[in-house]
């Protein structure tokens, strides 16, 4: 059985990205947005801003009362929107029932969404053409992709059919060469879709969802659900004591999908930062 690092993978990209930045004459930056005062929320924004500090990036946290309203975070996206110094703008969710996500999501950017939520980058990712992917199924593959482990010609079961994880990740593995099935809530019998899949993707938020017997011999098992136990503990959604028993490669929770969402964070900044430096150039030119 092999342990799908994505700590160790995650540190490396992270110091090809320093690298690469020495070599640039523009510093990336990334502005995070969080409404209100949630916790695991909090805890995310402050992960994600550490992250860029450890790589050189510009990062400004901007912090929203619950109360705020939507026109207030409309303004400040606009701001963000013109500001030069920042390439990358992430609103972290959930937001609070009273704002439309959605209208928050399109109100970004399309060439600073590193978060690949606004429909413009989601369109490209549904027609295979090059744009910003969600940074968790973006790291799923990255990790896949390091260890050899190909999805071409393979059964792929993603359980969980979020916007921002389940749906991307099946459109990144259907333009991959997988040929893919997606369990949600209304599924039926999971177990049945599961059992037979090459490789299995959890993403739900539910402790235990996939268990041993629900798992094929020598399948790879992506775990990306993430939950803390009474204890303080983190585990993911899959058994992991009694399934990695049976899986042929399995990530681990936490330090498996989790590190990698910050590393494809990453890399999509610095993508936008080039893209964004070299129209600029290409218009000072003119």
């Amino acid at each position: 059985m092999i342990l799908l690092d994505g700590k160790s993978l995650s540190d490396t990209i992270q110091q090809n990205i320093i690298k690469e930045c020495a070599t640039l004459d523009i510093k990336p930056g990334l502005a995070v947005v969080l409404v209100g005062d949630d916790a695991p929320s909090r805890a995310y924004v402050n992960m994600k801003e550490r992250a860029c500090q450890n790589v050189g990036f510009f990062s400004c946290k901007h912090e929203l009362p619950q109360t705020c309203t939507q026109e207030e975070l409309l303004a400040l996206i606009a701001t963000l929107n013109a500001d030069p110094k920042i390439h990358g703008i992430l609103v972290q969710l959930p937001l609070p029932k009273h704002i439309d996500t959605s209208v928050i999501l399109e109100s970004i950017a399309p060439h600073k969404d590193v978060d690949g939520f606004h429909p413009y980058n989601v369109g490209r990712l549904n027609t295979n053409l090059d744009g910003f992917v969600p940074a968790t199924p973006l790291g799923v593959m990255s990790l896949l992709e390091s260890y050899q482990i190909s999805v071409r010609g393979k059964d792929v079961v993603i359980v969980g059919a979020s916007n921002i994880v389940g749906r991307p990740l099946a459109t990144l593995m259907l333009n991959a060469g997988a040929s893919v099935s997606i369990c949600h809530i209304l599924t039926k019998d999971v177990a049945q879709y599961t059992s037979r899949a090459d490789i299995v993707c959890v993403g739900v938020g539910k402790v235990n969802l996939i268990t041993e017997s629900m798992i094929r011999q020598d399948a790879v098992v992506i775990d990306i659900g993430i939950n803390r136990l009474d204890s303080g503990a983190l585990v993911g959604d899959v058994d992991f004591a009694n399934v990695a028993k049976k899986a042929s490669a399995i990530t681990p929770v936490p330090g498996g999908v989790g590190p990698m969402t910050i590393a494809s964070l990453l890399q999509n900044t610095l993508k936008a930062a080039k893209q964004i430096h070299c129209d600029t150039s290409k218009g000072a030119g003119i």
